[in-house]
């Protein structure tokens, strides 16, 4: 397994790279984020241990460009930051995990094997089902580059169905993800927001990509 380190502390970008490699890894490293960039691009690594407070380029960055570019490598983001915000932006720019300084080397190997062993999955940043496109960090849905207006529960069904798009999911699916579990409304509730969906990403666009299918459910159809 071999794996990439991205940090400008010399001592401990050291020590991962020896605690690492006892562990029987095959070890790169970085100390900016120009540099980490350039090695991500060149090689194949099985997973990418990332400062996020790098010069050059900082790891946000580093990682929204990777996965702009379709590399799917799993990135475990090293922080010494421990606020939420910086938790949600690593994970919204296409990380991972995260650990946060001073970290135990033992915590930190346990996060590299889980990533290890879910490999690298693609996990786009944007998602896309053909001149529809929604970026789950801002909130913002564009179609045909026209952005649209709605609001955070159409937001959050669209994104369901965007996810899952080109398969059938049922009513039930849908309420335990956009809603919860313990929803006592009307089912039908799903209904209303499939129909104002339609509205506004379908039909001032000429389109019927949201299907029901009577008796299954409802499903995003994929462009040909």
């Amino acid at each position: 397994m071999r794996i990439l380190v991205v940090e400008d502390e010399k001592r401990l970008a050291a020590a991962l790279q020896t605690g690492l490699e006892a562990e029987g890894f095959a070890v790169d490293v970085a100390h900016d984020g120009g540099e980490g960039l350039w090695y991500a691009r060149e090689n194949t690594y099985d997973a990418i241990l990332l400062d996020i407070m790098l010069p050059v380029m900082n790891g946000y960055k580093v990682c929204e460009t990777l996965r702009a570019e379709e590399i799917w490598t799993p990135i475990l983001m090293l922080t010494a930051k421990d606020g939420e915000w910086d938790e949600v932006e690593a994970l919204d720019t296409g990380a991972d995990d995260y650990v946060t300084k001073p970290f135990s080397f033992v915590v930190l190997l346990a996060r590299v094997r889980s990533l290890l062993r879910r490999g690298a999955a693609e996990r786009p940043a944007l998602l896309e089902v053909g001149d529809l496109v929604l970026d789950p960090a801002s909130r913002i849905v564009t179609r045909s580059g026209t952005e649209l207006s709605l609001t955070s529960r159409e937001l959050s069904l669209l994104e369901f169905l965007m996810r899952r798009r080109g398969e059938v999911v049922t009513k039930t699916q849908i309420l335990n993800h956009v809603w919860d579990y313990a929803f006592e409304g009307d089912p039908n509730i799903i209904e209303v927001y499939v129909g104002r969906l339609r509205r506004k990403i379908d039909k001032p666009f000429g389109r019927n990509d949201i299907e029901t299918l009577r008796g299954s459910g409802y499903r995003l159809r994929v462009p040909s």
